[in-house]
């Protein structure tokens, strides 16, 4: 290098590359011939690397047999790399022999030439001197090489590469360019090609930057290579998804609650005097200090809100959404479960994924729940998995007959006494979960039966059949015994037949508006109430009339003549005429009950019989005109509502004379306004109001339910299952290496065991409860009695020493 300064005319100091590099960038114009000089020195350390490499100089290990060559090769690579950007004319051929040289003898390199080649590359890639798409294939083939560390570095590159691409906006054409490189890559039978460009696609998914239906929905195809690692592979990330989405969720809360001044975990209050102070205390500087306080809590506040909405939004996603043909997508790869040899692991993946598409599509494939059932055994190995992708294949358009065989083995496989409370209760548990789905597999006396559970010692096992209960209380009462009802928000409630789908007609919410109405209504109505109250009151004039004229014939003796007849059986013989159902029902004759009273009111001249008729014509009018009242009343409420009756008059006249009058015009009355007497047309601030009136209704349902809500058919399907929810409260039985240390832990604070005597020996404290008892004062009358026993036992002890019998000797 000193040399070639030498004859440029300049000092003759050694340079090194580094500090060339440095001056070149200050100076680009000054340094042109050192430029040249390096470039040619490049290309002749490639053109003789090139001639040993075909003439085979390099060892079995790899490694070029003149490492010298090798150093001035990466060195200078290393160093057009970076001199690049400022001589665009004179390195214009430079990017595309790098990448010649990596394409044709990358697999020949010695891995540290390979890296350093691929480095330079990479920087001429950052530098915008190279196209990505140019180098993606060759970056990919980089990866199926043996060297651990080049594959990282390719890896990330492209990973990078492509993120930064679309960091501001989304290129389309560029996009779809470099997804059909990696989608072609995909598709080919080489295992190492497609693997590699399978893990690429996958984690430019996992961070949202092809977050797009084809590249969805080649993941997604991938299950069906001819490879079983790739389909490995393209199940484990489709099934641990919305895993990696929930950690993404908890990092970017830790990240977010670290970079924000106030956590998310204490909760942000802004008060009114805060306010107050911000604007109208204190100094302008402290002012300033304030209001800047308050920014920060709202926009603490808003981040909270964003960063919530954001995770509810982003739990429900999969890329099972974008496929194409879900059907067909299901149908096959249920196909190679079925004939597939692979071992158990694989075919439990296989179907979960199955499930879960069938349960998001809301998918019919009837063969797959028979397969599921022969599986359905206590002791079967993951069965809680297992019976979580049976839950997840329901739903509410799969014929119930063709699930019902798979429901029965569950109930008669886990649900019963011979069976461990462990299995009950998971069984119990499967049981709600699938009635959530599909309530018409359940039958009455099944029902009741799987209640009893609830009277279980076993904590599991009586939460999971307390669980079934609280559901059919929503779902079917009318299915349970009395005292298991409790008290349900809807007695009648049924769960749609199979196929029956609610077609909305009108606006929903729109009877929530007319109830408000109406309740708005009722406080105009008292207004009215005077005139109410003045119409009661002749009502009760005329009751006193006609009372005191019964009373005066009573006392004569006397008999109504044909006219008083006429008058007061009026109102009789028009009830009857107009309510000919009631006289049919009460006449024994039943064929022709106007007729036969007719001729009774004629021939009859039997006086109690002529009383007892004049008895039910004053009580038929005292409920005429009690009706009557009430008539009024909601007719005023009517001409509030600014409804019109054709013949008002007339309907008054009925309602004195016929009680049959009366229970048509309240049957009238209790009926919906028809649609033609309102416009139809309903405000911004209607469906503001409309969407009130919802969330209160709603907040009162969720009260009464204390929490308890049935999800709609949509949400179950959205929401994979959790197979821990089916095994909550159960405890898991431990081995003996845990039990032992259960064990162990128990003894850790005690100390070892020692006699009674010996702790006592040991003891280091005061005395004994005994040795206080032998000090403490007695009263005297105690010690006076002690004193005399005590004095009584010595001297009985002395009078009997001496005489003391020893018995005869034997032998005397």
């Amino acid at each position: 290098m000193a040399d070639s300064l030498s004859a440029s005319g300049r000092s003759s100091e050694k340079l090194s590359l580094q500090s060339l590099q440095s001056k070149m960038k200050i100076d680009p114009e000054g340094y042109e011939t050192e430029l040249g000089l390096v470039y040619n020195q490049f290309k002749s350390a490639l053109d003789l690397f090139q001639q040993q490499a075909a003439l085979s100089f390099a060892s079995s290990s790899g490694v070029c047999a003149d490492p010298t060559i090798y150093k001035d090769l990466s060195d200078r690579a290393t160093f057009l790399s970076h001199v690049t950007p400022f001589y665009p004319k004179q390195l214009a051929e430079f990017p595309a022999q790098l990448a010649e040289f990596l394409k044709s003898s990358a697999r020949t390199l010695p891995s540290g030439l390979r890296c350093h080649v691929t480095q330079a590359l990479i920087l001429l890639i950052n530098r915008d001197m190279v196209d990505i798409s140019e180098t993606l294939a060759l970056f990919m083939e980089l990866q199926t090489l043996g060297d651990r560390t080049l594959r990282n570095l390719a890896f990330t590159h492209v990973v990078h590469s492509i993120r930064r691409m679309n960091k501001k906006h989304k290129n389309e054409a560029k996009n779809r360019a470099l997804q059909n490189i990696l989608f072609s890559l995909l598709q080919q039978d080489d295992e190492a090609r497609a693997k590699r460009a399978l893990i690429t696609l996958c984690e430019l998914h996992r961070r949202k930057v092809w977050f797009d239906d084809r590249t969805a929905n080649s993941i997604c195809m991938a299950c069906f290579h001819s490879s079983s690692r790739i389909m490995i592979a393209a199940l484990s990330f489709l099934l641990d998804y919305e895993k990696i989405e929930d950690n993404e969720n908890d990092d970017s809360d830790a990240s977010s609650g670290e970079d924000d001044p106030n956590p998310r975990t204490a909760q942000v209050v802004i008060s009114k005097e805060s306010i107050y102070k911000a604007h109208n205390k204190g100094t302008v500087a402290s002012k300033k200090k304030k209001k800047a306080k308050l920014q920060r809590a709202i926009r603490s506040m808003k981040r909270q809100q964003r960063l919530s909405s954001e995770n509810n939004n982003s739990n429900y996603y999969s890329p099972f959404n974008h496929l194409k043909d879900a059907q067909g997508f299901a149908e096959r790869l249920f196909s190679r479960l079925q004939t597939c040899n692979e071992r158990f692991e694989v075919k439990m993946m296989m179907l979960k994924v199955i499930a879960r598409t069938v349960g998001l599509h809301r998918l019919i494939l009837l063969n797959f729940y028979p397969f599921l059932q022969k599986y359905v055994q206590p002791h079967q190995r993951d069965i809680t998995n297992l019976l979580a992708a049976a839950v997840q294949a329901c739903h509410d358009l799969v014929p119930p007959d063709a699930v019902e065989p798979l429901f029965k083995q569950i109930v008669n496989q886990f649900v019963h006494d011979h069976s461990r409370p462990e299995a009950i209760a998971v069984g119990l548990n499967v049981i709600r979960e699938i009635c959530l789905r599909i309530p018409l597999l359940m039958n009455e006396d099944l029902l009741q039966d799987l209640v009893l559970y609830k009277k279980s010692h076993e904590k599991a096992v009586s939460i999971a059949a307390r669980s079934l209960i609280t559901l059919f209380r929503e779902v079917c009462p009318s299915l349970l015994i009395k005292k298991d009802r409790g008290r349900p928000i809807d007695p009648k409630a049924r769960p749609k037949a199979y196929g029956e789908v609610n077609i909305v007609s009108s606006v929903p919410g729109v009877e929530l508006l007319e109830e408000l109405n109406d309740d708005d209504d009722d406080d105009e109505d008292k207004e009215d109430s005077d005139d109410v109250d003045d119409l009661a009151s002749r009502g009760s004039d005329d009751d006193s009339e006609n009372e005191e004229m019964v009373s005066a014939s009573d006392e004569g003796g006397q008999i109504y003549s044909d006219d008083a007849e006429s008058e007061d059986g009026d109102v009789q013989d028009g009830s009857v005429d107009e309510d000919g159902d009631d006289a049919v029902d009460n006449d024994s004759g039943g064929g022709e009950g106007e007729d036969e009273d007719e001729d009774q009111e004629e021939n009859d001249e039997d006086s109690y019989v002529v009383d007892d008729e004049l008895e039910k014509a004053n009580v038929a009018h005292e409920t005429n005109e009690s009706n009557a009242r009430a008539i009024i009343n909601k007719v005023n409420k009517s001409t509030a509502r600014k409804r019109k009756f054709s013949d008002f008059d007339g309907q008054l006249l009925a309602a004195d004379t016929s009680l049959r009058a009366l229970k048509k015009m309240t049957e009238e009355k209790l009926k919906k306004p028809p649609s033609d007497s309102t416009d139809g047309i309903l405000s911004n601030e209607d469906f503001q109001r409309i969407k009130e009136l919802k969330a209160k209704k709603d907040a009162k349902i969720a009260l009464n339910r204390q929490g308890f809500k049935v999800p709609s058919s949509d949400d179950l399907s959205a929401k994979r299952v959790d197979p821990a929810t089916l095994e909550v409260h159960v405890r898991a039985r431990l081995n003996k290496e845990e039990r032992l240390a259960l064990v162990r832990a128990g003894r850790e604070d005690r100390e070892s065991y020692k006699s009674r005597i010996a702790v006592k020996q040991k003891k280091t404290g005061g005395q004994s409860n005994r040795q206080k008892e032998h000090k403490k004062q007695m009263p005297l009358a105690a010690k006076r009695a002690k004193v005399a026993r005590s004095r009584q036992e010595k001297k009985k002890k002395q009078s009997l020493s001496g005489k003391q019998f020893r018995g005869k000797k034997a032998w005397k």
